[in-house]
């Protein structure tokens, strides 16, 4: 196992040259990007990126390379990409708690576990009132602690990205953990594939992706004070492929997968720009000193581009 002060490295690949990557639906997308921006490739060589997460005290990105069952990190001071955990029990989505330690998913050992300053493996939840969990997909961490992650059975279909085995709950749900009390209680349990998920900068809204549904749709859920999911409705639906993952910007904007995109979106639901993407997206991240800096992770790639609006603040 590697942790995150690892030798190993790989040189970065040259600066990929692009096009003004920015689609303008809308007049008020001009305020959220630059024309002058270009999209940079920061790294390729991968099966199917996946779950990137920030790290703002070592400026460093760690994300899942999942099919290659491994973790990576790119430094962003040197440009430099090294592998972060190998084998990674075929990690997906990450997250940060607020005392700065990595949260993961894990798809081969079917549970939520978080890494220890020291490099040590924490298993958070692996099970659901004795039952083994499906595959844990995505994850965030709210301001109280509390860390939420969806769980459909893309890794136990299969061996390519995890391994294939028996779904032993009913459902795919989604949960809510309270890591001080071990509580694991299911908090929707409607949805035929919950992936990415991500809260409102006030926390008052809980946005989740369902990928198993005819046309790409992203519910929207009101979080009560106790921990509660009430509403559920369809908030905005994909015409161009499915949402993965995503992440919310200062202004509660909504910066998705889509498809060959990354799409923005109004906190009302309506769609002002595109970023044109040369793979399929999978999950994204703002980071960076100033957290303007969209780190997006594409079917073989990692990418990057500087945006004029910063991310929500989740650390």
């Amino acid at each position: 196992m590697t942790t995150l002060n690892s030798t190993t490295s790989f040189a970065p690949p040259p600066l990929v040259p692009s096009r003004c990557p920015f689609e303008f639906i809308d007049p008020r997308f001009e305020d959220c990007v630059r024309s002058s921006a270009r999209l940079e490739q920061l790294y390729t060589g991968c099966r199917w990126a996946e779950g990137p997460a920030y790290f703002p005290a070592l400026r460093s990105l760690v994300w899942s390379d999942i099919p290659n069952e491994r973790m990576l990190r790119f430094d962003e001071c040197t440009g430099q990409v090294g592998v972060f955990r190998s084998p990674s029990g075929y990690s997906n989505g990450n997250t940060i708690d607020r005392q700065g330690r990595l949260i993961s998913c894990e798809h081969g050992g079917r549970r939520v576990v978080r890494t220890e300053h020291d490099g040590r493996l924490t298993v958070l939840a692996d099970r659901y009132q004795g039952r083994r969990l499906n595959s844990p997909n995505d994850v965030v961490v709210k301001s109280d602690g509390t860390i939420w992650f969806t769980d459909p059975n893309y890794g136990i279909t299969s061996n390519y990205e995890g391994i294939k085995a028996e779904q032993e709950l009913p459902g795919c749900y989604v949960y809510r953990l309270d890591p001080a009390t071990g509580d694991l209680r299911v908090v929707a349990d409607d949805f035929k594939g919950p992936n990415g998920l991500a809260f409102s900068p006030d926390e008052c809204t809980l946005y989740i992706a369902d990928t198993e549904q005819d046309i790409g749709t992203m519910r929207r859920f009101q979080v009560g004070a106790t921990g509660d999911l009430s509403g559920g409705e369809v908030f905005i639906t994909c015409e161009t492929g499915f949402y993965d993952g995503f992440r919310c910007d200062e202004e509660g904007r909504i910066w998705t997968s889509a498809g060959c995109a990354v799409h923005c979106h109004l906190p009302d639901g309506t769609l002002i720009g595109r970023i044109v993407m040369p793979e399929r997206v999978s999950n994204l991240v703002f980071g960076g000193p100033k957290r303007n800096r969209l780190f997006i992770c594409a079917s073989s790639s990692l990418y990057a581009v500087l945006l004029a609006v910063s991310g929500a603040k989740t650390f």
